[in-house]
């Protein structure tokens, strides 16, 4: 399972909607700040895509988030590929299993 790298597949400027079903169509998990994708997925019942979502706090700067997430990958794997929204905070990482 690929996250979806915004910028490499053409889709940083397209909507949250587009991001969501392009993520869905190649089972690519989303790694956003934005709850918006997680607003989409409890409206929509949806069981995928997973979602790793950054909340307050921390840096935003993409070497020591994607650190982050390489360091928790090896407990969240099986929970992502089944879907999952990932909520990682400052002092704390929650995951919520599919659909919302």
């Amino acid at each position: 399972m690929d996250a979806v790298h915004v910028r490499e597949v053409g889709l940083h400027h397209a909507a949250d909607e587009e991001i969501f079903e392009r993520a869905v169509i190649e089972d690519r998990v989303i790694v956003s700040a934005d709850t918006d994708f997680a607003t989409l997925l409890a409206t929509r019942s949806a069981s995928k895509p997973s979602l790793i979502l950054f909340r307050s706090g921390g840096s935003r700067r993409p070497e020591p988030l994607a650190a982050l997430i390489l360091q928790n990958l090896p407990q969240l794997d099986d929970s992502l590929a089944t879907g999952c929204v990932v909520t990682i905070e400052p002092t704390r990482l929650r995951v919520r299993p599919l659909p919302i």
